[in-house]
């Protein structure tokens, strides 16, 4: 990873320390696993939660993967755009009480059956709400978002001790709360 730091002569590279995915929160009761996300996205019969496209990352992310699906199944895109309800991230998106899920919030409502989110939001969902399920996008579908870090060449020690703690016990923290931590061997939420 190049840093705009690293390129500007002001740091070292980044360093990758962690990925996100987006991956599906599933409410209970609904057959559904990785191999037949996609087909389960297209059914009309499911409702298809969403973030809005260019208000929230994972809801550019969502339009990704429909992008994706399309290669798969021609026509894909336009019925998943279409019947993505655009649940979170807009000015009139509902707001989770305090320390609450708004995704598995939406799901336990019944607003949708299932939500493309990052994992770390479907990990949280899930355990307020722990009869909701968390599916895996396939690889051919897999969107995610990939954080790094780098310390500045100005920065004093305190800086360098922060981001080995990141690098080490910080990747252990990230995993439990869903993240994949790469310098950890990929360990899973």
């Amino acid at each position: 990873m190049d840093s705009k730091a690293a390129q500007a002569g002001k740091g070292g590279p980044a360093v990758l320390f962690a990925r996100n995915q987006l991956c599906a929160l599933v409410r209970p009761g609904l057959a559904v696993d990785t191999a037949s996300l996609l087909d389960r996205l297209l059914d009309p019969g499911v409702k298809l939660g969403t973030s809005t496209p260019r208000a929230a990352p994972s809801g550019d992310n969502a339009w990704q993967v429909f992008r994706k699906a399309e290669a798969q199944k021609p026509g894909a895109f336009a019925v998943l755009e279409n019947k993505a309800l655009q649940l979170t991230g807009g000015p009139a998106s509902p707001q989770a009480p305090a320390d609450r899920s708004l995704y598995g919030m939406l799901v336990a409502e019944g607003k949708a059956d299932m939500f493309l989110t990052y994992c770390t939001g479907a990990l949280a969902a899930q355990r307020e709400h722990p009869g909701q399920q968390i599916v895996r996008l396939p690889d051919t579908l897999a969107v995610g978002a990939d954080y790094g870090l780098t310390v500045l060449s100005t920065a004093g020690p305190a800086a360098y001790r922060f981001a080995m703690f990141i690098l080490a016990d910080g990747q252990r923290i990230l995993a439990k709360h869903g993240f994949t931590a790469p310098n950890l061997n990929g360990a899973p939420p």
